[in-house]
Formats: C-alpha cells, sequence, structure tokens
C-alpha cells in the first residue's frame, strides 16, 4: 500500500541511556577485576576459591549479554490518527485465541477475552475471532455460544459509551458504578449490561463443576463421542457478521482440532497453525493477532496502532510482526522491569522476541516468505513448491492469495468454508507436506514455539516491531502460587535450552543465516536462563560448604581483595533497586523479586536443565505442561508461598536445610567463627543472606497444609542435606 503523503504513521524514540551504560559498564569492569584477583590468588587456596571463580566467570559472561542487549534502547511512537490519511480501508484482523484445559484455564477467562477482542475499536467486517479448544470441552463452546448472546448486548453498549476498559469482569469490578453526573440512558444502560453479566457467569460457572448436565443435544451432540485425545475436528461458526456491518459484532468461530492418539499434536504449536489454516480458509486475513486465553484487550486502540507500524514501514521486511509487552494485572512488576530495561534494548538491535501472546502477525511471513521475495511474491510459488502446504485446493488458493497481498479477504459466507475446514484441522493433514512445523507456520520442536518462530523469522533477516501504549495492550493474570509458577518457568527453561541444541542455535543463525550479531547475543541471553542454575546453585551452597570445611571462598575483611566482592555486589543492587523505584514500583517488591529470582534459578530453571539432559540420553520425553490461570489469588494467599509434592521444590529445600545446619555449626559449633581475625565472617554473612532470600522455604519448614512444605520433600531434603554435611565433613 504506497504511501502518498509525507507525514509519517510513527516514528522511532530513541531514550538516553548514558546513566545506564555508565553503570553497566562499571559493573562489567569490577567483574573482569574480581575474575583477574581469583586467578592471580588461585594457587593460595583451595577448591571452593577455583568454584567461585567458575561461577562469577559465567555470570561475568551473563552480564555482558545483559549489556550488549540493552546499550542501544528504542521505542515505536504510532499515530493512528493519521491512517486514514493512508488508507482508504483498515485490513482485515484474524484474531486466535488458545485454550487447552477448561480446569486450569476457566471458561469466564476465554470469554471475557474473547469479549474483549469482539468490542475492539475497529471496523467489525474486518475483524475475526477464532477460538482453539484444545480440551475439546463441551463447557468451552457452551460458555462461547452464551457469550455470543451476550455480545450484541456488550459490544454496541461499549462502543456507545466508548468504555475503555472491554474486558467485563475487570470493567464491572472497577469503580465504574455510574455516579449521578451520567446521563440516565447510560446508568439504565450500565445496570442492565452488568446484569445480563452476572447471569452470564452464573451459568458458566454452575456448569462448569459438571459440564456434561448442560445437555450433550442440538449443536453440543458432536461432543458426546469425544475423549481428550481421540476425538474428529469440530469446526463451529458461532455468529457471523454476514451483513457486513462496521459497527456490528464481528465474525466468531469455535475451532477444536482432530486428535488420536498415534498421531503427535506437537502442543500449542500444532493448534495455531490449524488456526492459520482454519482461518486462511475462511477470512484470510493478511494480519493476524495470537492471545492467549487469558490475556484480554485493555487498549481499545491497539489494532489501531499495530496497523501504523505494519503499515507505515517503509519496506515491509522491517517489520515482520508487532509484538505487545505481555503485562499481568493482579502483579505488574513481575515483567514491568523486563520489558523496561532489557525489552527496550532488544527493540533497538532487530526487534523484540515473539513472546507467545499479544502479537500481531503478517501472515505471508507465516507462510514461510523471505524478505528478499517481497517483490517477487508473485512469481515465486509454482504447484511443486505449493504442495508442501498440503492437498486441500482451497487453501493452496487461499495461501497463493496471501502471499500475492491481495485484498479481497473475506468471503461471501463462512459456512461455505466448513468442509474444507474441517480437511485442514484434521491431525493427519501435515503429514506428506513437509513444511508445517519445519518451513512455515508456528515452529516445531520446543515446548517454547513462541520464541523458536520468532528466531526463525529473524534468521531470515526480518526486522519486527515493538507496541508499548499507555495503557498497556493486553493484560493477563499472572500464574497464582508457587507450583503454577514453577510449572510455567520450568517449562520455558526445557523449551529454551531445546533451542540451544537444535539446529536453530543463533549462533549458527548469525553464521549461516542473517541473525545480526548482537540479535544473536540477545537470543543467548534468553536461551541460557537454564545454565545459569547449575552456577547459582553451586554459589548459593559455597558459604555453606566452606563454613562446615572450615574454608573460604571469600577474602577476609581486612584484605584488599574484599572490595572486588563488595562492590560490584553492591551497585548491581542499588542499581536494580534504583530501577524498581524509577518505574513506581516499593522496595519491597524489588526484595520479593530478587529473592523470586533466586528461588525460580535454582528450582524450576534446574529442573528444566534436567528434563533437557534426560532427553537427550533418552530416558524421557518433553511434557508440554499447562500453567494453572485463574481471575485473582484468594486474600489469604497474600505474601504466602504455595507449595505442593512436586521434586521442583526439593532443591531449594536441600540448599535451606544445609545453610540452617552450618549457621547452627558456625555460630555454636566446636570451631566457632573467629570474628576478631575476620576469618570465616564473609562466608557467615553470605550464608546468613541465602537464608534470608529463600525466607519463604524457612517459613515452609514450620507451616502446614498449602503452605508447608509437604512430609516427602522434607524428607529428600533432609537426606541430600545430610549427604552433603557428611560429604564435607569427609
Amino acid at each position: 500500500m504506497a504511501n502518498p503523503i509525507p507525514v509519517p504513521l510513527f516514528e522511532k524514540v530513541f531514550p538516553k541511556n548514558t546513566y545506564q551504560r555508565a553503570i553497566d559498564f562499571t559493573i562489567l569492569f569490577l567483574l573482569f577485576c574480581l575474575l583477574i584477583y581469583r586467578l592471580l590468588s588461585v594457587n593460595n587456596h583451595g577448591v571452593a576459591w577455583f568454584l567461585a571463580f567458575l561461577c562469577e566467570f559465567w555470570f561475568a559472561i551473563n552480564w555482558v549479554l545483559i549489556v550488549c542487549t540493552r546499550w542501544t534502547p528504542m521505542l515505536y511512537k504510532p499515530f493512528p490518527q493519521r491512517l486514514q490519511q493512508w488508507v482508504p480501508e483498515l485490513p482485515p484482523v484474524d484474531v486466535f485465541v488458545t485454550t487447552a484445559d477448561p480446569v486450569l484455564e476457566p471458561p469466564i477467562l476465554t470469554v471475557n477475552t474473547v469479549l474483549s477482542v469482539l468490542a475492539v475499536d475497529y471496523p467489525a467486517d474486518k475483524v475475526a475471532c477464532y477460538v482453539s479448544d484444545d480440551g475439546c470441552s463441551p463447557l468451552i463452546f457452551y460458555s462461547l455460544v452464551e457469550a455470543s448472546k451476550f455480545a450484541k448486548l456488550w459490544v454496541p453498549f461499549c462502543k456507545k459509551y466508548n468504555i475503555q476498559v472491554r474486558a467485563p469482569f475487570r470493567y464491572f469490578s472497577d469503580e465504574s458504578k455510574p455516579s449521578s453526573a451520567n446521563s440516565w440512558d447510560f446508568q439504565r444502560a450500565w445496570e442492565n449490561v452488568k446484569e445480563e453479566y452476572e447471569q452470564l457467569r452464573w451459568r458458566i460457572e454452575t456448569a462448569a463443576p459438571q459440564p456434561l448436565n448442560i445437555g450433550l443435544t442440538g449443536e453440543l451432540a458432536v461432543f458426546s463421542n469425544t475423549e481428550l485425545r481421540n476425538h474428529p475436528a469440530i469446526v463451529k461458526v458461532l455468529w457471523e457478521n454476514k451483513d457486513g456491518l462496521s459497527d456490528g459484532v464481528p465474525h466468531l468461530i469455535y475451532i477444536s482440532r482432530e486428535k488420536r492418539s498415534k498421531h503427535p499434536h506437537h502442543y500449542k504449536a500444532g493448534a495455531m497453525n490449524v488456526l492459520t489454516r482454519v482461518s486462511g480458509l475462511m477470512t484470510n486475513a493478511p494480519f493476524m493477532l495470537n492471545l492467549d486465553c487469558d490475556m484480554f484487550v485493555n487498549n481499545t486502540e491497539i489494532f489501531r496502532q499495530a496497523m501504523c507500524l505494519m503499515l507505515g514501514s517503509k519496506n515491509e521486511a522491517d517489520c515482520a510482526f508487532v509484538m505487545c509487552p505481555q503485562m499481568f494485572y493482579d502483579r505488574p512488576e513481575d515483567l514491568l522491569l523486563l520489558h523496561e530495561y532489557m525489552g527496550k534494548g532488544i527493540v533497538g538491535i532487530q526487534g523484540p522476541f515473539y513472546g507467545g501472546t499479544g502479537c500481531f502477525h503478517r501472515r505471508k511471513v507465516i507462510y514461510g516468505l523471505w524478505p528478499d521475495e517481497i517483490k517477487n511474491q508473485g512469481k515465486l510459488y509454482d504447484n511443486e513448491s505449493l504442495k508442501e502446504y498440503g492437498n486441500s485446493k482451497e487453501f493452496m488458493k487461499s495461501a497463493v492469495d496471501a502471499l500475492k497481498g491481495k485484498t479481497d479477504y473475506f468471503r461471501s459466507s463462512l459456512s461455505n468454508s466448513l468442509e474444507a475446514a474441517h480437511q485442514v484441522a484434521s491431525c493427519s493433514y501435515e503429514y506428506c507436506t513437509g513444511g508445517w512445523g519445519k518451513k512455515f507456520g508456528w515452529r516445531y520442536g520446543s515446548t517454547v514455539e513462541d520464541i523458536l518462530t520468532g528466531l526463525t523469522i529473524h534468521e531470515k533477516g526480518w526486522r519486527t516491531g515493538y507496541c508499548s501504549p499507555d495503557p498497556p495492550a493486553f493484560l493477563g493474570c499472572a500464574a497464582p502460587g508457587g507450583p503454577a509458577v514453577m510449572v510455567q518457568q520450568k517449562r520455558w527453561a526445557t523449551g529454551l535450552l531445546e533451542i540451544f541444541f537444535s539446529k536453530h542455535n543463533p549462533i549458527i543463525g548469525t553464521l549461516k543465516g542473517k541473525l545480526q550479531f548482537r540479535q544473536c547475543l540477545a537470543y543467548l541471553w534468553v536461551l541460557l536462563w537454564g545454565f545459569r542454575s547449575i552456577f547459582e546453585l553451586c554459589y548459593a551452597t559455597l558459604p555453606a560448604y566452606c563454613i562446615l570445611t572450615n574454608s573460604n571462598f571469600l577474602p577476609k575483611v581486612q584484605e584488599p581483595g574484599i572490595y572486588f566482592i563488595v562492590a560490584p555486589f553492591v551497585i548491581y543492587n542499588l542499581y536494580t533497586l534504583s530501577e524498581f523505584v524509577r518505574t513506581g514500583l516499593s522496595i519491597y517488591s524489588w526484595w520479593v523479586a530478587q529473592c523470586m529470582a533466586r528461588v525460580v534459578t535454582i528450582t524450576a530453571w534446574l529442573f528444566g536443565v534436567i528434563n533437557v539432559i534426560l532427553k537427550h540420553v533418552g530416558l524421557s520425553e518433553t511434557v508440554f505442561e499447562i500453567t494453572q490461570k485463574g481471575q485473582s489469588t484468594s486474600s489469604d494467599d497474600e505474601g504466602k508461598f504455595v507449595f505442593d509434592e512436586s521434586p521442583v521444590f526439593v532443591s531449594a529445600t536441600t540448599v535451606v536445610l544445609v545453610h540452617l545446619t552450618a549457621l547452627a555449626t558456625g555460630l555454636l559449633g566446636s570451631r566457632p567463627v573467629s570474628v576478631e581475625k575476620g576469618s570465616g565472617l564473609g562466608e557467615l554473612l553470605c550464608s546468613g543472606l541465602v537464608v534470608l532470600a529463600f525466607w519463604p522455604f524457612v517459613e515452609g519448614l514450620f507451616r502446614k497444609g498449602k503452605y508447608g512444605i509437604p512430609l516427602p520433600t522434607l524428607f529428600k531434603s533432609a537426606a541430600l542435606a545430610l549427604l552433603f554435611v557428611y560429604w564435607c565433613k569427609i
């Protein structure tokens, strides 16, 4: 779409970061000084000194990756009010919402996300919402049918009164109750919509405990003989905007792809590829947005803002996809700092990573188009190459249309494509194609299909865009409690290491592909998260080891070398604290974040490493574990860590028991720490700091129920701690 007007749709903003660069370089210099000091004095110390050197060497490498990644931060400032000057008609967008388990992912979350999409500030005839139900749940289908009825009331209400928060559960939970200053019409409409939503929520929550009681008749009859991993493809048009009204309700389509026990289904990546094919047959929009079932649209203008980047780029190669930062409404600090300081730095290189949700894609890029094929895209695809897309003639035609950039995307009737949609949603469709999951589509081979897919796009030479509006584009709910967080983090660590040990390693992408060098370093920083657990676990146990063996890994307090340890530690922590304060977060939030980082690293990330090792030696296969989601955390859980019997908690519990034993030995044992000579004082302070960092586990030793560490975990940890202490005493 050519631009006849010189006024740009967006501008790039480069925040000043002179202060950050100075601190980053200072810490890096101090780390190098520490390593040199360790090497020069290694002959005068024992094994603990050498282990400390290895750990600090890894920390220095990690810091180099961080410094290189965030050296040149950048942001985009879109101007959606200028869109009308650029294009006569806004391009269509297909929205994919994915859910997989009605228990771990409550249907009311999916319903709210879908309603927020249907009510977005974008022409309704240019939006189609596809919901992938990978659990083949009649409850999800029933909830969406009920939601489609409520949408006919909700969507006009939002657009008429310019409602900003368009997920009902968030809108009605805020201070949205109309006051006397509002018109009588609005007050009456508000009461009516709220009552209808409460009835919708009641019907869904009533059906949730026993979904079969809703009656598998009528449209639900298709679920009568289905099983979780053994059922045919189900594609249903729940609502169709037949008249093409721009102010109506967008299309809503339900999809549950076919699953058979002997056929691999490739988890979320497989579901996304089915969504891509079905949507290609029905609406074939040039742009696609994918959302997790709990990530509702929080900024009603986000579609227009994303289109500013997509349409305003001088070259399509500069914007393969537009990523919006993932944010949580219940724990905003969890990812805020990551996006604020690391995310902006990655944007300034080759563009942000694909983060799995809240991302606008060019369909032609997902179909495997290379940047150098843009000008000749209409000539590069013959019948032979199109066979890799499958044996559906209807889909191959839609793929050619998408690759050529045709503008007649929407079909006359969605129901006309249902037969072909069932074909491309079958589990055998990808057989003999050779392309899906390998050459195009969402990529297979990792439990973090998003990072892998984004990496392959960057390896081809595409750049990517970043849209971070205020208010945030999308908001979700953070994983509730300790076990859910561990499941999520373990899956991430496992998937990232799978990529590192695959042919898609970013180093190979830089040497043989078009991945920029600094973008490669940014990917390495993420992919190597799991390895960090080994060195942090070793470093965390060194103080206890030294106390128990009467050795040391730190200089004495009166020795000049102690400054090489203390200086980078103090500067780094003060700097990270200042980052929290500058973004409006509290000191307590900073402390909790530091503690959780230590806990996650030596628990979930460590087990991610173990998973990958077991996979490569052939002892186990990687399993995709769904993260439990919930609208909010119970007030009783506030400030408390939740445990279960998962072995992931054994490592941290063992560390706590070892340090408690070491502190007792150092303070009360036969060879107490000599404060006067300064020998062992640093190790004692470090041991106490480790105990403070893992304080939730200390509390878990004395609490009961879900807030207490289960007895099997305690027994395993106690046995490992005794073995460690015995080994130290030998």
